[in-house]
């Protein structure tokens, strides 16, 4: 008979809809010649035993510095400040021993490209077992059927055969899979993952996306999910949390977010979503780029890409406040005169147009 895991003595899970994860004032700055780099800027949210919350804006808005400061695993020149409670504790003032016992076990990460993630001249069923062995002292053999039992689970055909190849052996979508694998192996209570479908094709995602849905079914953990791509997460977010240049900017419910969005960056990244039930409407573009965190002016940081924009975005940058309820935030100071509105409505598809073109020949691109 093969030695079993005990998995109950670390669950120690709460009733679903219990908060597991609190982030309150989280600040991230690194420092730079021209000044410190403010990645992060106040951010505050929850997470509940069972939910999953998807985090998204584009690329620089802060989405990943936000989890890795969660995960301790920034570089020592980043200054952190806040709160991070997880299980009644403050992560932030953990000793690195403390948190190596978490990291990983409680809480686990899925980085956006697997071959960092992977050690080249390890056995990816070795590499699951390790991740096991680290958090329980178990044999070799345990571990690695235990390897074995969690590729069969993300999906990965002939699991047995296949927990004896090699990461270069595997395609990108099965790589994915065994970092969610290893994310999965010690029954965590919250599954960290960062852009994981980044750079795979259509059906390749959703195949992702069926695995990351298998692993929160099997583990039961509440899921935090990072990605510039509102299509994502369309199905799989119960909350949802929009950010710009380091800060919060909307948050709601996945139906707030999607339907009554009061924030025109929220709605820029929606008008730039391409759907399935309208194969032949143009997409709208948002003007301009994010702008730098290095000395940010007053005011609100869309302000110079915003159609609303007017003289009091210039004066002081909004705070997130109730909108359509208690529970749906948004940082605009013209929230209420978006109620109907869609991306076509705020955004001229013809000026975003002459500028992007403006943009690329100042940068001398054809």
């Amino acid at each position: 008979m093969s030695e079993q895991i005990d998995l109950a003595p670390q669950r120690r899970k709460g009733t679903k809809g219990d908060v597991v994860l609190e982030v309150s004032g989280l600040d991230v700055s690194f420092p730079s010649g021209d000044g410190p780099v403010r990645a992060v800027r106040g951010v505050d949210y929850t997470l509940r035993r069972g939910e999953v919350l998807g985090i998204v804006g584009e690329s620089g808005s802060g989405k990943s510095v936000t989890s890795m400061a969660v995960m301790r695993l920034l570089p020592t020149t980043a200054r952190v400040s806040g709160e991070v409670r997880f299980d009644g504790r403050d992560l932030l003032g953990l000793s690195e021993t403390e948190m190596t016992r978490i990291r990983g076990s409680r809480i686990s990460m899925i980085f956006q490209d697997p071959m960092t993630s992977l050690n080249p001249v390890y056995t990816i069923g070795a590499q699951i077992a390790e991740a096991v062995r680290a958090h329980h002292d178990v044999s070799k053999q345990a571990a690695l059927d235990r390897a074995v039992e969690l590729l069969d689970k993300v999906r990965i055909p002939n699991a047995r055969d296949r927990a004896g190849s090699f990461p270069h052996e595997l395609s990108g979508g099965m790589r994915q899979r065994v970092v969610i694998a290893i994310a999965m192996a010690n029954d965590p209570d919250v599954i960290i993952a960062d852009e994981p479908t980044t750079a795979l094709d259509v059906t390749v995602q959703a195949q992702i996306m069926d695995a990351l849905s298998a692993a929160k079914e099997e583990t039961g953990a509440a899921m935090v999910l990072i990605t510039h791509d509102l299509g994502v997460i369309a199905g799989q977010a119960d909350r949802v949390m929009v950010m710009y240049a380091g800060k919060l900017v909307e948050v709601g419910s996945a139906e707030d977010v999607f339907y009554t969005p009061r924030m025109p960056y929220t709605l820029g990244l929606l008008g730039s979503l391409p759907r399935m039930d309208r194969p032949s409407e143009r997409l709208t573009p948002i003007p301009g780029s994010p702008p730098s965190v290095v000395n940010m002016p007053p005011g609100c940081p869309f302000g110079p890409r915003c159609p609303k924009h007017t003289a009091v975005c210039d004066e002081t940058e909004p705070e997130l406040r109730a909108t359509t309820g208690p529970d749906h935030l948004a940082a605009c100071h013209h929230a209420e005169t978006l109620a109907g509105a869609s991306a076509d409505d705020v955004f001229d598809t013809e000026v975003a147009d002459a500028q992007a073109l403006h943009q690329l020949a100042e940068e001398g691109r054809p």
